[in-house]
C-alpha cells in the first residue's frame, strides 16, 4: 500500500481539508495521508511549485502527490495525473506539473471531467485518482496517455562570463528571499572566483554559512538544502527590510582576471 502527500491552499480556517481527506478515508483507509501544508498562498502556483520541489524527492518512490491549489483553474484544461522520477502527482492542469518538471514529466494522463462540474475538484476528482494511484494500480487506467500540458515556463538565469542573473522565486515564512540561482550555477561560471551578489541597492561579498553567522539585523547569503541561494537578514525580515518581492532581480558578480 503506498503513501499519499496532500497540498493545498486551502488554509486551516474552513472544512475543505478534513473534505478530501474524509474521501480519502472512504476510499483507501489503509493509505496513509501526510499533509505538507494548506498555507500555500491562494492560487498561487509558483508558491506550490516551490514547496513541492523542494520536499517531494525525500519520500518514498511510488508516492502519490496529491495538488489542490488553484483547482478550478482546470475549468479551460481539465485535470491530470501525470509520473515524474518514480513519485505521481495529480492537479488541475494550471501550470503546476509544468514548472514542477519543465515540461517534462515521464507520462502524463488527462482524467475524465465530470458530467456535473464539481463542486470540489480536489475532493471529486483528484481525490479518487490519488486513491487508485496509491493502490498501485497503473496511471492509464485513468485515461488515456496524452502529452499536452499547459506550457506556463519556468524563469531562466542569464549566465555570463562574469554575471548570472536570476529572479527571487519564492519568500519564505520568515521573510527570506530565495532564488533560482543555484550552487551548481555560481561554481560553473565563477571557477572559484570571489563574487558579490547585488540586489536593489544592495550588495553582500561571499557566502555565509547558515544566517545567523552574521550580527544581527545584518543581511546574509547562504545556500539553502537545495543548494539555491537565498538571501535573509539575521533576526530579521529580509522582504519587508530590502523591499525584494517574487521576481525581483538577483545578480552574481564574480572578480575578473586580469
Amino acid at each position: 500500500m503506498g503513501l499519499i502527500t496532500f497540498l493545498s491552499d486551502f488554509g486551516y480556517r474552513d472544512h475543505y481539508v478534513a473534505a478530501v481527506k474524509a474521501r480519502l478515508l472512504g476510499l483507501v483507509p489503509a493509505v496513509p495521508v501526510l499533509d505538507l501544508t494548506h498555507a500555500i498562498e491562494p492560487y498561487n502556483v509558483p508558491h506550490a511549485v516551490h514547496v513541492l520541489g523542494a520536499v517531494f524527492a525525500d519520500f518514498p518512490a511510488g508516492t502519490v502527490h496529491l495538488i489542490g491549489v488553484d483547482d478550478h483553474g482546470g475549468a479551460r484544461r481539465g485535470w491530470v495525473a501525470a509520473s515524474w522520477r518514480g513519485h505521481y502527482f495529480v492537479a488541475a492542469d494550471n501550470g503546476i506539473l509544468t514548472l514542477l518538471t519543465d515540461a517534462r514529466p515521464d507520462d502524463v494522463v488527462r482524467l475524465p471531467t465530470p458530467a456535473e462540474w464539481p463542486a470540489s475538484p480536489t475532493r471529486d476528482v483528484l481525490a479518487p485518482a490519488a486513491a487508485h494511484l496509491a493502490q498501485g494500480h497503473s496511471l492509464t487506467d485513468l485515461g488515456p496517455l496524452g502529452t499536452e500540458l499547459n506550457p506556463l515556463v519556468n524563469r531562466q538565469l542569464r549566465l555570463q562570463d562574469h554575471r548570472i542573473t536570476g529572479h527571487v522565486v519564492h519568500v519564505d515564512h520568515y521573510g527570506n528571499l530565495v532564488t533560482n540561482i543555484t550552487r551548481t550555477a555560481i561554481e560553473a561560471v565563477g571557477h572559484g572566483r570571489a563574487c558579490t551578489v547585488h540586489f536593489a541597492r544592495e550588495s553582500v561579498r561571499g557566502f555565509a554559512p547558515h544566517f545567523q553567522a552574521v550580527d544581527p539585523g545584518d543581511v546574509a547569503c547562504v545556500y539553502n538544502g537545495q543548494g539555491a541561494l537565498c538571501i535573509g537578514v539575521n533576526q530579521g525580515h529580509a522582504s519587508e527590510l530590502l523591499g525584494l518581492h517574487f521576481d525581483s532581480q538577483v545578480d552574481v558578480r564574480f572578480a575578473v582576471n586580469e
